[in-house]
């Protein structure tokens, strides 16, 4: 069976009708649509037509980027598709991958997609390498400045306030607070390593910032 799958934008409803008719003459005896609304859609029909796939049913999209978002959804999405035994076109593009054809341009869209990715890898590590050079490190920024950091450390060390009375006031976990601690003492010393004459410890794992 031809199936149909549109992914209608919000105030996109005046290419609704031609889309839906397009599908009709291209023997889609079934449509189904998800609404998306300027961020990413959750594509709910488009994900339940495809667990629902059986071997010889035919997926058709108006145009290729019904199918996700982004390229690597768009490979997914195939993916999922031909896994069930199903075939799939995009009217569009005038991809069909029923046809000798049309499976070379899919395979052509998936190592693109492969592409995408070693770019994205390539320039992600650069990115790091050059934030190492200028000492910054890479991953979440944390949640508490240094002076946040400083205050929480004082406020809990002089006994003024309890470590989950900060966390609760800066709005990270009590154990993000007892991480800043246990560094705030390791970069004081400690008389519980020095008087006994051992080597100083290593220094605790920076805290988080959740």
């Amino acid at each position: 069976m031809h199936v149909g799958y549109i992914l209608a934008k919000a105030g996109g409803g005046d290419i609704l009708p031609t889309q839906r008719q397009a599908l009709r003459d291209a023997g889609c005896g079934k449509v189904v649509e998800d609404l998306g609304s300027g961020g990413r859609c959750d594509q709910t029909e488009l994900r339940r037509l495809a667990d629902e796939l059986i071997p010889g049913d035919v997926v058709v999209v108006p145009q290729l980027r019904c199918l996700g978002q982004s390229l690597p959804d768009v490979v997914r999405l195939m993916g999922r598709i031909t896994t069930a035994g199903a075939g799939f076109r995009s009217l569009a593009e005038a991809i069909d991958t029923t046809a000798p054809a049309g499976q070379a341009a899919a395979e052509l869209i998936s190592s693109l997609a492969a592409f995408g990715r070693t770019i994205d890898r390539d320039r992600i590590g650069k990115g790091l390498v050059a934030a190492r050079g200028e000492g910054r490190l890479g991953g979440r920024r944390p949640k508490l400045t240094p002076q946040q950091q400083a205050a929480v450390a004082d406020e809990v060390l002089s006994g003024r306030r309890s470590a989950a009375h900060m966390a609760r006031l800066y709005d990270v976990s009590e154990a993000t607070v007892s991480r800043l601690l246990a560094a705030r003492r390791w970069a004081s010393g400690s008389p519980s390593w020095a008087c006994r004459g051992r080597a100083r410890p290593t220094p605790p794992r920076a805290w988080s910032s959740a």
